[in-house]
């Protein structure tokens, strides 16, 4: 599904309207990266954005729980600012929601869970981090590449970006990671709180987060836009990056400052 961005707000400027356009600030903006990603998830939508935003890209490889990545966004960024997450970014953006909401101007929720895992999912994630702690880290293993984007990125670009991003991140911050995610908790309470201006989106095809998920989320917080990527699985800002530029740019544009 392509929002219609024009309806939103884009239409051109009155020809007849002497007065010259008023220039804008640029937007402060912190993006959270996912697990096994760094700075290079985001670099499209930066580079897309520049006209528009100040960006930070917040390192989420150094601490085991997530209230801990949040503190250490809080103290590096600035007074006010745009949160745009993906996965689980979007874990430690419902964090810093819950520790200094007056501090976040509007946030972009993509691919993430509002949910603590499930017992299923919990063990599972035990299984890994054991065989991690007795073994080697491989970074991206193809079962997991499937699982993280649509059946036509698991060959090419897409999946080499991911790769190269795994091992960049390394096995002793996955691990960190790993606690972190398992040791979350159950956010849903926090989000009919929420009041800034808040994007919602997700893959049609993403297996971690699926749809129903995201469907939640932007129910529970008053006026919340929900979008939807066509053929794209858990990571849009690499497999759809232009799409997901232009959905930032018009919900950046909606951002009260």
């Amino acid at each position: 599904m392509f929002t219609d961005f024009d309806a939103f707000g884009f239409a051109a400027a009155d020809e007849y309207d002497p007065a010259p356009p008023a220039v804008r600030p640029l937007m402060p903006t912190v993006f959270l990266p996912g697990l096994l990603c760094d700075a290079a998830l985001w670099r499209p939508q930066i580079d897309a954005l520049a006209a528009h935003v100040a960006p930070m890209v917040a390192d989420l490889t150094l601490d085991d729980s997530i209230p801990a990545m949040a503190r250490r966004v809080l103290a590096v960024a600035p007074p006010r600012f745009a949160l745009v997450a993906l996965s689980m970014g979007g874990y430690v953006a419902l964090e810093i929601l819950r520790q200094a909401p007056g501090r976040v101007s509007s946030v972009a929720l993509l691919d993430t869970s509002a949910r603590a895992d499930s017992a299923e999912r919990a063990a599972q994630r035990r299984v890994g981090m054991a065989s991690l702690e007795r073994g080697r880290f491989v970074g991206i293993t193809r079962q997991l590449l499937d699982r993280l984007v649509h059946p036509d990125k698991s060959e090419g670009p897409v999946a080499d970006a991911l790769k190269a991003m795994a091992l960049r991140v390394g096995g002793a911050a996955f691990l960190r990671q790993q606690h972190a995610i398992l040791d979350r908790v159950d956010m849903r309470a926090v989000l009919p709180g929420v009041r800034v201006p808040t994007l919602v989106a997700v893959g049609d095809g993403d297996r971690i987060t699926p749809p129903h998920e995201a469907e939640e989320i932007a129910a529970l917080i008053p006026g919340a836009h929900l979008h939807t990527f066509d053929a794209c699985g858990h990571l849009p800002a690499l497999e759809q990056p232009g799409e997901t530029a232009a959905l930032l740019k018009w919900w950046l544009a909606r951002d009260p400052g």
